[in-house]
């Protein structure tokens, strides 16, 4: 539990920062976007009231409560699952980074009253409409990576031998 609460803590803390330095000192807000890596990286504000891409947002005051809870809940239920099946070091890091960007995100929809979102990747002839932040990032990668490394390990467990008598 110690990798997952490590990884958690690194990820909030880096979700926070980023969002303090690129809101707050480069004042992203105001200026509304700021070319990094053209095309490649920019930073491009948004205020997600919603779930992603902004769904669900007609109703941000009740659904931003809503997604407050349906994270708590998540990041308590993968603690708990995680913690029950011994996972090994992977699904904690994956857990870890879940629960961090979950708990990043949750953050600023009690502060701010939605989530902080500031980053833009396009490539190859396609613009990104969409902004995204690291929490969103560590979310994606600790889902995948839950499926990819938790669950059984596909060795059969040996049986013991049965007495006869």
């Amino acid at each position: 539990m110690r990798t997952l609460s490590i990884t958690a803590v690194i990820v909030f803390l880096l979700d926070q920062l980023s969002k303090l330095r690129v809101i707050r000192l480069l004042s992203i807000r105001e200026r509304g976007e700021i070319e990094v890596l053209d095309p490649l990286l920019n930073f491009r504000w948004a205020e997600n009231r919603g779930v992603n891409f902004g769904l669900f947002a007609n109703s941000a005051e009740f659904m931003r409560w809503v997604l407050i809870a349906v994270a708590i809940a998540i990041s308590a239920w993968v603690l708990v699952w995680l913690r029950r099946e011994k996972a090994g070091r992977w699904s904690m890091i994956a857990g870890g980074l879940l629960i961090g960007g979950a708990l990043g995100n949750v953050v600023d929809r009690i502060a701010y009253g939605y989530v902080a979102d500031f980053l833009t990747m396009s490539c190859c002839g396609y613009e990104n409409p969409y902004s995204f932040n690291i929490a969103d990032i560590a979310i994606f990668a600790g889902a995948i990576g839950l499926v990819l490394f938790s669950g059984k390990s596909g060795k059969p467990k040996p049986r013991k031998a049965r007495k006869t008598p």
